[in-house]
């Protein structure tokens, strides 16, 4: 499926608001919307007291998109006010489950601001096949 750049606007929207559930311990709160036939899911990261059981945005996005029947990840977006922030290796692990080497990871450091897009396979070029 092809994302245009309105669609990366609304996905960063969506990502942006689900951002605002987030249960942070640390500093950054992160907000990711996934795409899969059209439709959007988000989620936040959620912090626990034993780190070990933190769950990412990008993971609590993903599994909202699974829990309601969806199993084709098209694209997804991270949101974060930092510098530079694209998904760890254990995200970009369900990402390339769901989406393939190819699914478009974009990330976006500030509301309405510039979206960097890569493929997956450009995060990860060693993942095994």
């Amino acid at each position: 499926m092809k994302i245009t750049d309105s669609m990366w606007k609304d996905l960063a929207n969506h990502a942006w608001k689900f951002r605002e559930n987030a249960r942070i311990l640390g500093k950054t709160k992160v907000g990711a919307a996934v795409s899969s036939e059209g439709k959007i899911f988000g989620g936040c990261n959620i912090e626990h007291k034993f780190r070990s059981h933190d769950i990412h945005a990008e993971i609590s996005a993903v599994s909202a998109m699974v829990s309601t029947g969806y199993k084709k990840l098209d694209a997804i977006i991270i949101v974060a006010e930092r510098t530079k922030f694209t998904p760890c290796g254990g995200c970009l692990d369900w990402i390339f489950e769901f989406g393939g080497p190819k699914c478009l990871v974009g990330y976006q450091t500030k509301k309405e601001g510039k979206i960097t897009i890569f493929q997956a396979k450009d995060l990860m070029p060693h993942y095994p096949s």
